[in-house]
């Protein structure tokens, strides 16, 4: 089949390639002062305090979800059995650490419009035993902050966000990502930038800073300040501080390339979401009034991941049929994330979950839904293919 409209395309250079090559030239390849360098830029670029790049965004999710059960600040501390709520569509990997963690799941139907979390669903699910709320920022597109903190304040819910497929996307002018204690990012290929494979944790917490960094890296010491809130004071000792063990951590590490590309990669950021909004602006012209289709709808500054489509109750075609025309036309097409993640009964199995009232729109995207994808450049032709092929 001749791709014609392919999901995704190459965000790099000879810039990047360029970075490789600083990065054999050196020949240092795990962690080191590329990753540093690209950790402050992108707290910086984010407006967050601190930054701490992984290997993937879902090893940022589960980073995330374990440093709540490290902190001693007893305000977002999570214990095995607390309630978590979360959006029925998303990743996988926003629902797995949950899960390996022990904690209870409630599962909260999507809109339809923004395919975000059900805002009135959202508040009929809260409760004295949630403990937190995990958003996901689908597709780019922000969920309404001041709606949630609303609903949330004085109960002592921490906010968290995954924000991998949404870098670049603004409410009220603040970046997604950081609107909660903490926020993940991915800079997977398909992604607003790519290093390689490649995420971020973001946090304004100086705590929780220095236990995702120990436990990015074997629950070690050895990365950790001098004065830090993991152990106190490390000793001077560097021999003894080498093989420090102090958690249970993993190692999801980032290799030096990533960090080279990714600070590349962020000096094209802005004119990368520029585009993919100028994009967004064809696309809505075209499609916002289409007879069987519906669009998301964009809550502000969407950085617009991808372009859904769902089938309308009266249109003509299923979408079997409307993913023949897509493959047809040489157009690539996914379905809207997982759907609704609750289908896969044979991962479930092994959940604490419950599910707050209904999850009718997750399941009617789930049979009625897909997605295109956004580029980070003019893809004003293949968005009018794509307009043609539907008409």
């Amino acid at each position: 089949m001749v791709e014609n409209y392919p999901l995704a395309s190459s965000t790099w250079d000879e810039k990047e390639l360029d970075a490789i090559q600083k990065v054999i030239d050196s020949n240092m390849f795990t962690m080191g002062k590329y990753v540093i360098e690209y950790e402050k830029k992108f707290a910086d670029y984010f407006g967050s305090k601190h930054a701490v790049m992984v290997s993937s965004g879902s090893t940022a999710n589960l980073l995330m979800i374990a440093a709540l059960f490290f902190t001693k600040d007893n305000k977002y501390r999570l214990k095995r059995g607390d309630e978590v709520i979360v959006p029925a569509v998303s990743w996988s990997t926003t629902y797995f650490p949950l899960q390996q963690y022990g904690l209870k799941v409630k599962f909260v139907d999507i809109c339809r419009e923004t395919l975000n979390i059900d805002l009135k669903k959202l508040e009929a699910a809260i409760s004295n035993k949630t403990k937190a709320i995990l958003l996901v920022n689908l597709l780019g597109n922000p969920n309404d902050f001041d709606e949630i903190s609303r609903m949330i304040k004085g109960k002592g819910i921490t906010l968290l966000e995954d924000n991998c497929e949404s870098m670049g996307a603004t409410y009220n002018g603040k970046h997604t990502g950081t609107f909660g204690l903490m926020g993940t990012f991915s800079s997977f290929f398909s992604h607003h930038i790519a290093t390689m494979e490649g995420g971020c944790v973001v946090t304004d917490n100086e705590e929780l800073y220095h236990i995702l960094m120990c436990i990015r890296a074997h629950g070690w010491t050895r990365n950790l300040p001098k004065h830090n809130h993991v152990t106190g004071t490390k000793s001077d000792d560097w021999f003894e501080e080498s093989f420090k063990f102090v958690l249970p951590g993993y190692n999801v590490r980032p290799l030096e390339m990533s960090g080279a590309i990714g600070i590349e990669q962020l000096k094209k950021l802005p004119t990368f979401i520029e585009n993919r909004q100028q994009n967004a602006k064809l696309f809505i012209d075209l499609f916002k009034s289409h007879p069987y289709l519906l669009i998301q709808k964009e809550t502000h500054k969407s950085s617009w991941f991808g372009f859904s489509l769902i089938l309308k109750e009266t249109s003509p075609i299923n979408r079997q049929q409307l993913v023949k025309k897509l493959i047809d036309n040489g157009i690539e097409c996914r379905p809207i994330v997982t759907g609704n993640f609750l289908k896969n009964k044979e991962a479930l199995e092994y959940f604490d979950y419950k599910i707050s009232g209904n999850l009718k729109n997750a399941e009617y995207i789930d049979k009625n839904g897909l997605f295109v994808g956004n580029h980070q450049v003019d893809i004003k032709d293949q968005i009018n293919l794509l307009h043609k092929a539907l008409s």
